[in-house]
């Protein structure tokens, strides 16, 4: 279920922290679109080329339309501080809330705290063996894989978002839907 932004990033703030130099939180979401940079390019906004390069306020996701971002406050490096007008730290992209179908998933706060786990697991600096422990044993190895399956299919909801496209495809005119169960196989 999807939480308001304001929330996630009050979550985000609380339990990974802030930068010390300016209180800002080293994890946030935003949306694509109200992100801008000031960067510094040969172009003007209808894509004449400048004879000198210069110092404009540039869309930040030309590429990501109407999605949420989660993004990291990182150090520029050395070689892009011109490139970013001299900025020293920037929020940059960690994940692009994005179904298969290429549809806006909602942000939440299990998506992200399972993308930072996964983010932190590569850089060495935790493990993701909490997951594996999350479902205690219980009954048969069936009962025991329909377990782990669920939760599994939990997390892959929040980050993909719902890929069976109900709300796109199968809802006819009176507003209602066929629904296939998972197991369904077609016979020919």
């Amino acid at each position: 279920m999807a939480e308001k932004i304001e929330t996630v990033n009050q979550y985000l703030e609380d339990n990974f922290g802030i930068d010390t130099d300016d209180s800002k939180p080293i994890f946030r979401v935003v949306f694509s679109d109200e992100q801008f940079e000031k960067r510094e390019t040969k172009f003007t906004n209808i894509g004449i080329e400048l004879l000198y390069p210069e110092v404009r306020e540039l869309p930040k996701y030309q590429w990501i339309k109407g999605m949420y971002v989660l993004e990291r406050r990182v150090l520029v490096p050395d070689d892009n501080l011109k490139e970013l007008a001299g900025l020293k730290k920037s929020y940059e992209p960690v994940w692009v809330f994005q179904g298969a179908d290429g549809f806006p998933v909602p942000p939440t706060i299990l998506g992200c705290k399972t993308v930072i786990d996964v983010l932190y697991a590569a850089l060495g600096k935790s493990s993701l063996a909490k997951y594996k422990e999350d479902i205690p044993a219980i009954g048969s190895p069936q009962e025991q894989y329909e377990a782990n399956k669920a939760s599994i299919d939990q997390i892959e909801n929040e980050l993909f978002g719902d890929e069976s496209n109900l709300g796109q495809e199968t809802i006819n005119a009176s507003g209602s839907a066929i629904v296939m169960p998972a197991n369904y196989e077609r016979k020919h």
